[in-house]
């Protein structure tokens, strides 16, 4: 990191996994991620040629890494950039929106493949066989099929990254999106912890919705995804 001290959200990737979620952590001092199966996220300690070495020990050849950072990244050429887009931060609890009848169930281990289905045809962003052990995954069903969901992913210091906020298309329309974001952020202010998410910039149908609902924008970060030139 820069000498000056940063923001915990600045690099919320490498805060989660030198802080709250360091358990979980592969690497060492210049690069860390989660295990693969889990997500994708990685962070390295700046980005000195010796922290991308590190972190390309800890990826095989499919292995993809997904960065998060206040400034672009321009890796050493044994690095191929698969994306690079930026992304909205926003923080804040949203509005307390009632469930109006509807039954929240908490999501499991058993619920992973309709998990799975459901994030596929949405895509909400990487969600793996492994990603609900991150935090508490809430979710709506109709008919016994899960059609909308929403947890928790990063834990950086005090603050728990929202995520996976998807419903089923057919299902649309009937707030269960906006009532899974209030639940799932209700959980973690009575942990005594501060709600945040990430939305891509260009997503701005998404940005409104949340806005609209009392979050704010704190900053704009580059996401990177790596892959290790073949």
């Amino acid at each position: 990191m820069s000498d000056s001290p940063s923001h915990p959200l600045d690099y919320p990737i490498w805060t989660a996994l030198t802080t709250t979620q360091q358990a979980l952590a592969e690497g060492d001092v210049r690069a860390r991620r989660f295990p693969t199966e889990i997500t994708p996220f990685a962070a390295t300690a700046d980005m000195s040629s010796e922290s991308f070495a590190a972190l390309g020990a800890l990826m095989s050849p499919q292995d993809i890494a997904v960065l998060f950072t206040p400034d672009p990244v321009n890796p050493p050429t044994e690095f191929k950039v698969v994306l690079a887009d930026t992304g909205e931060q926003l923080i804040g609890t949203p509005v307390e929106t009632p469930a109006n009848g509807v039954d929240i169930v908490t999501l499991g281990v058993d619920d992973v493949p309709a998990m799975i289905e459901l994030t596929t045809l949405t895509k909400p962003g990487p969600f793996s066989a492994r990603t609900h052990e991150l935090g508490t995954f809430l979710g709506i069903r109709v008919d016994g099929q899960l059609v909308a969901m929403a947890g928790e992913r990063m834990k950086p210091a005090q603050y728990t990254e929202m995520t996976a906020v998807c419903v089923h298309p057919s299902h649309r329309g009937r707030g269960y999106g906006q009532m899974l974001l209030s639940a799932v952020s209700r959980q973690i202010v009575s942990r005594g912890e501060i709600p945040f998410l990430h939305v891509f910039t260009n997503n701005h149908s998404a940005i409104a919705l949340y806005r609209r609902q009392g979050m704010e924008i704190r900053r704009r970060l580059h996401v990177t995804v790596l892959k290790k030139e073949e």
